[in-house]
């Protein structure tokens, strides 16, 4: 629908001209027009499209607002492109234009999409100006998942991994050329208590292969916290052990890297679940940039000595007490944190190469408390000068998974839920809703089988239900409304799926290419509106970056495809209404496994 609207667009600027010569324009009516005034239609008996610029003229022009819609509306039919691709206009209302497009479009849109891989989206075209300064003028760069070495993964990190791994599908399907980073934490003064732990308790490990797993060194992380809370003499070895590891020195490095090792093995195992492809750059990469990040925002004089640590004072930055509030860039011991590191991770992914990545779109995906060290990080990295103006660098934040009680997820215990423990709990939930399932129908289905299904549809319930929720919002997680064959849930969606591959087990040829289709049936005209709809719906996700409105464009195609499936015969139907019903099945198995496929989601034939 994309480029119908933007035809439709071009004729409604036309008619604008004939209605209202330039003349006659004042300001406020210059700016109405300038505006999108050509929207989809809030219900589907209002057609495709409105126009409701006509209320907003009355005003301006003293005219009633159904002779302004009527003087558009006579100058749209006299329009040949108009014509050719919508049917007369219909005034409704106090002066709203609906605008419907004829079936000779719609039709027309439908072959096309029958012979097209990616289904009517366009591929994004970049201009090669940047290219001559060093830049590459479609790279992306989206920070997400982020976990911290030595810890597990936990349900924390569930969100920030896949909404970060569905944006870099989405968007590497527009035509961007996308650097999907983990910024994993693995610098600090955190691997000086562990180091200095795992030299006393499991001297070892320093020489031998696989003396620690990632379990044990969860366990290390926290009796290494006590003692550096308790033991002051280990306090101080620990202090000393993190000025070793940043000088280099030779056991200390080891012990870091067996400590990373440990936790990216984990790690791996995690994603490999998820389907998670990530670049590992953590906080250590940037250590060697921090002090020429001191040193560039001192030459700019942006830094204050405060209470001898290196400070920027933002406008509108106050503590709880109403005071300033200083970002701490340099502590009074000489040492980094957190801000430091992400300004110099700023700097090098803006940097042209070879010293930089030369990205032109900065995302970062974590959870909305961090939303304020962001804003504070972006604005001292504008008045470093850092962001080119034709860069885009934004935070997409998101919400808490809560329990069904609305409280933050927990064990019963307390503890925060191991992701590793969430995904198992909901693979093997849905392995016994399967297994009832087939009791109930007196189906037998071998183990591999139900291996198979039962992982795809809980590892599918798991990511579905939470792209399907407004990323800024909290959500409330529940295995019983995910696993659902009913409502807004994965299972609902690859029922669909399995629907059409039943007609094709059944006969039903779905390799339907350009042959004489036709179609009469209200449910088909619904079903072919919405599928056209998809190339809106990615253009909408690439600038909004929210997941959800492709989830909920899904769920709506699978509605719409019931009711079609339940109301109109397919297989059973005469020709040509068979073979281009059996399209209509082809593309919406086709948009349904685009879809899901961008949002990271596997697939089934059979469940």
């Amino acid at each position: 629908m994309l480029e119908i609207s933007a035809r439709l667009e071009e004729a409604l600027n036309r008619a604008f001209l004939k209605v209202l010569p330039k003349e006659d324009r004042s300001s406020k009516t210059s700016s109405i027009l300038m505006g999108t005034n050509l929207v989809p239609a809030s219900k589907p008996e209002f057609g495709d499209f409105q126009i409701n610029c006509a209320l907003s003229l009355a005003k301006e022009l003293k005219q009633p607002p159904r002779e302004i819609a009527q003087q558009i509306a006579d100058q749209l039919q006299k329009d040949n492109d108009f014509f050719q691709i919508c049917n007369p206009p219909i005034i409704a209302g106090p002066g709203f234009i609906n605008l419907s497009i004829n079936s000779k479009t719609l039709i027309s849109e439908i072959h096309f999409r029958l012979n097209d891989k990616r289904l009517g989206v366009p591929l994004k075209k970049f201009s090669s100006e940047k290219i001559e300064e060093g830049k590459n003028n479609n790279r992306v760069i989206i920070d997400f998942s982020s976990p911290n070495i030595a810890k597990e993964m936990h349900v924390g990190h569930l969100r920030s991994t896949i909404i970060g791994d569905s944006l870099a599908r989405i968007l590497e399907f527009c035509g961007y050329e996308v650097l999907r980073l983990n910024h994993v934490g693995d610098w600090g003064t955190q691997f000086g208590m562990l180091i200095t732990h795992l030299k006393e308790v499991v001297p070892e490990a320093l020489h031998t292969k696989d003396v620690v797993e990632i379990s044990d060194l969860v366990n290390f992380y926290r009796q290494a916290k006590k003692r550096f809370d308790e033991d002051q003499i280990f306090q101080n070895k620990s202090r000393k052990e993190v000025v070793n590891l940043q000088a280099g020195e030779q056991e200390s490095l080891i012990a870091w890297q067996l400590l990373c090792k440990q936790s990216r093995k984990e790690f791996q195992k995690i994603y490999d679940r998820l389907d998670i492809k990530l670049t590992e750059r953590g906080e250590s990469f940037y250590n060697k940039f921090l002090v020429d990040v001191i040193n560039d925002l001192k030459n700019k004089n942006l830094l204050i000595n405060d209470q001898g640590a290196q400070c920027i004072f933002l406008d509108g930055v106050v503590g709880k007490d109403g005071k300033p509030q200083p970002i701490i860039i340099q502590k009074s011991d000489g040492g980094f944190n957190y801000a430091t590191t992400d300004l110099a991770a700023i700097k090098y992914r803006l940097t042209p190469p070879p010293h930089g990545d030369g990205a032109l779109r900065l995302i970062y995906v974590t959870d909305a408390g961090q939303a304020s060290h962001f804003s504070g990080v972006f604005q001292i990295a504008k008045l470093a000068n850092w962001i080119p103006t034709d860069c885009q660098i934004e935070h997409v934040p998101f919400g808490l998974v809560q329990g069904e009680d609305g409280k933050k997820l927990k064990t019963r215990s307390g503890e925060t839920i191991r992701l590793v423990d969430l995904l198992d709990e909901a693979i093997q939930r849905a392995r016994e809703d399967l297994k009832a399932r087939l009791n109930t129908e007196r189906r037998s289905e071998n183990e591999s089988f139900i291996d198979k299904v039962s992982t795809t549809v809980g590892i599918a319930a798991i990511k579905y239900a939470d792209l399907s929720q407004n990323r800024v919002s909290n959500y409330q997680f529940s295995f019983d409304k995910m696993l659902s064959l009913q409502g807004n849930t994965a299972p609902y969606l690859l029922y669909a799926l399995v629907r059409i591959a039943g007609i094709s087990r059944n006969g039903g040829n779905l390799n339907v290419s350009s042959q004489n289709i036709q179609f009469n049936e209200p449910q088909e005209w619904a079903l072919i509106r919405k599928l056209l709809q998809l190339d809106c719906i990615i253009a909408e996700v690439e600038k909004e970056l929210l997941p959800n409105r492709l989830c909920g464009y899904l769920f709506e195609l699978s509605q719409i495809f019931n009711r079609f499936y339940d109301q109109v015969p397919i297989l059973k139907a005469s020709e040509p209404a068979r073979t281009s019903r059996l399209a209509l099945c082809s593309i919406t198995a086709d948009t349904l496994k685009l879809g899901m496929s961008l949002l990271g989601i596997p697939t089934l034939e059979r469940m």
